[in-house]
């Protein structure tokens, strides 16, 4: 199990081991160079920042707010809206673990997950991924559920303009992801997240989120000012080079996941990264973008070659979702316990 020493923990204080990450503004006309600069971050790191996206900080700090005020409540009270089979609703700490080679108990935060609401008459409203969500009691948590559905629309609507300037960057047609079988549909998850503030013991193998990839197509974090996130630019390395991503207020940080690797055929890179606690609470806001349920995942054609044929074979969205939860997740009925 690796040992963070002491200096490790205080390298926030030195801005050279900050990970420099290229920043692309959604608002601006030059469409190439953002192009450019999202291929040069998804080459060399897969993280990048996105800033002027669209979402104003007054709502943003609204969402933040709200977050708050639900992981403030009784454990009594967010235990009656505990995760379902789907994933949807409160997980309590080291119920993810993420990372068990170097992880004991698990995760240690606690969080909300809030998936895409499908009308009642819509066919897949029997689809294991689109279930409804669990809410918490209006009476308790007024404009609560309000809120966190009009977060879940407009984070939708920047990760569809970031996914546009993706498509160009892979040579596609700019729309290649706005199709119903890829984002017309997607499995969309909103993860509130907070981390306590004295709990953090790498020794003992406990961290805030262990080492991982993300599963999709890519993650949109929005992050409070307190530092914790830690990318691996080279997984292979030995000894892992650790970086510290630093928060940029008003910001996505954004990431490319497993699933965008697979499409690119490791063109574009899904990057560990991890949390660690530094003494102080800290809350983020995750969302995870996938495609349709019955999306087939498979090498682009723009990615492939009789020099490079594709490293993966294809797969349905849905299946290697499903797997991922099943390999990260402690079983539903005995978290229940």
């Amino acid at each position: 199990m690796e040992d963070l020493t002491n200096e490790a923990l205080e390298a926030p204080r030195d801005f050279k081991n900050f990970s420099a990450l290229s920043c692309i503004d959604l608002s601006s006309p030059d469409i190439l160079n953002s192009v450019s600069l999202l291929k040069q971050a998804c080459l060399d790191s897969g993280f990048f920042y996105v800033i002027n996206h669209g979402i104003s900080q007054e709502f943003m700090d609204e969402v933040f707010y709200q977050s708050k005020s639900f992981f403030d409540l009784p454990v009594s009270e967010k235990m009656k809206v505990l995760r379902n089979k789907t994933h949807r609703g409160y997980t309590y700490p080291f119920s993810q673990r993420l990372d068990p080679v170097n992880q004991i108990q698990g995760d240690y935060n606690e969080g909300y997950n809030i998936g895409i609401e499908v009308p009642e008459n819509d066919p897949d409203i029997e689809k294991l991924l689109y279930e409804p969500n669990v809410w918490p009691p209006s009476d308790i948590l007024p404009g609560w559920r309000e809120t966190m559905e009009k977060y879940h629309r407009e984070a939708l609507e920047v990760a569809k303009a970031i996914s546009r300037i993706i498509a160009l960057a892979l040579n596609l047609k700019v729309d290649f992801f706005d199709r119903q079988e890829m984002l017309g549909k997607p499995i969309a998850i909103l993860r509130l997240l907070h981390y306590e503030g004295s709990v953090f013991d790498p020794m003992k193998g406990i961290y805030g989120a262990g080492a991982h990839s993300d599963f999709g197509l890519i993650t949109l974090l929005a992050t409070d000012d307190i530092y914790g996130l830690q990318i691996c630019k080279d997984k292979d390395a030995k000894p892992q080079k650790w970086e510290f991503v630093a928060p940029l207020k008003g910001a996505f940080i954004v990431n490319i996941g497993d699933m965008l690797e697979r499409w690119s055929n490791c063109i574009f890179r899904s990057t560990l990264h991890r949390v660690l606690g530094n003494g102080q609470e800290r809350y983020s806001i995750a969302y995870f973008v996938q495609p349709s349920h019955d999306c087939l995942v498979e090498c682009l054609p723009t990615c492939q070659s009789q020099e490079n044929p594709p490293k993966f074979p294809p797969i349905k969205c849905e299946t290697y979702m499903l797997q991922r939860y099943k390999d990260t997740h402690v079983v539903l009925e005995s978290y229940e316990k």
